[in-house]
């Protein structure tokens, strides 16, 4: 794959500084020098000393990734929300997890999108996870397509630059509920669980911003948004309101209401492309189960 850029600065710059400011990283570029790469300015090959001037053209060609060959292909078909030649983002259902375990290696989104890079016959079929959702919450995940976007793409996730916004069906003391609040509680494992989490003084910071859309006297609907990305955030900061998630038995969640997963679906994502630098939002209605009951709220 092949990328373009012209230098704009007044004074000359040495290349590898130039490169490091477009997100090539020491271990992209040593791919790109021993895999069989090449690095060009004005089209002529040039190691990264070179020192640019104003309007030199550079081009980096980065060797195709092939296939992870320990990734196991699963043919069930994906719900594909947008694909370009970098990103492709797909509606996750419930009941399906993100990534391979040890003694799981197969039936996860990630298993399926191999699936399809294979059916496609891409050149790139190493499967590059961007976000993440637990088993049983439903909605958008994000793959990058290459390393590279995906570099590009963590570095908007540690700057806070990749927004994800959830809507959550949640039960329990309601009057808790604001019409927006702020859940600022740090989170760590409950040793007494080998996945439960907990909020607790010696945790993670977390940050947790809701929103209530509406509520009756058994549940309410919420919109979620993260400004951190602690494991089972949202259902530990929820649960530890008195307000669990319908339908998660992990947090003690009513189980009474016709739903027997976490009332929890990725409605949106935002972030800016990595390449063209457009702004992208990307939304996902309920799925059937969550939006049966949201619409018995009055």
């Amino acid at each position: 794959m092949e990328f373009h850029w012209i230098y704009q600065g007044a004074e000359p710059k040495q290349l590898k500084n130039f490169l490091h400011e477009q997100g090539i990283s020491r271990k992209l570029l040593a791919k790109i020098k021993f895999q069989g790469g090449e690095i060009k300015v004005n089209n002529h090959i040039q190691n990264v000393l070179f020192r640019l001037s104003k309007n030199d053209a550079v081009a980096i060609v980065i060797p195709d990734e092939g296939e992870h060959e320990t990734m196991l292909p699963d043919s069930m078909l994906i719900d594909i929300v947008y694909e370009d030649d970098h990103l492709l983002v797909v509606n996750k259902p419930s009941g399906i997890a993100s990534i391979p375990a040890q003694y799981h290696p197969n039936g996860t989104m990630a298993n399926r999108v191999k699936h399809y890079y294979n059916e496609q016959n891409y050149r790139d079929r190493v499967i590059h996870v961007v976000t993440r959702l637990d088993r049983d919450t439903s909605g958008l995940m994000l793959f990058a397509k290459h390393g590279f976007a995906h570099a590009l793409l963590d570095a908007q996730l540690r700057r806070r630059e990749l927004d994800k916004t959830y809507q959550a069906l949640a039960g329990g003391k309601l009057d808790e509920l604001a019409a927006h609040g702020w859940l600022d509680e740090p989170i760590a494992r409950d040793m007494s669980s080998l996945m439960k989490r907990q909020v607790s003084a010696d945790g993670q910071p977390a940050l947790t911003e809701y929103r209530l859309v509406k509520k009756d006297a058994r549940r309410a609907l919420v919109d979620i948004t993260l400004h951190s990305g602690r494991t089972h955030q949202i259902r530990v900061h929820f649960a530890a309101l008195g307000c669990a998630l319908l339908g998660d038995s992990l947090y003690e969640g009513d189980m009474t209401q016709g739903i027997d997963r976490q009332a929890l679906h990725c409605t949106r994502l935002r972030f800016a492309h990595p390449f063209t630098k457009e702004l992208l939002t990307f939304e996902c209605p309920l799925p059937e189960d969550m939006a049966a009951l949201a619409a018995e709220i009055i």
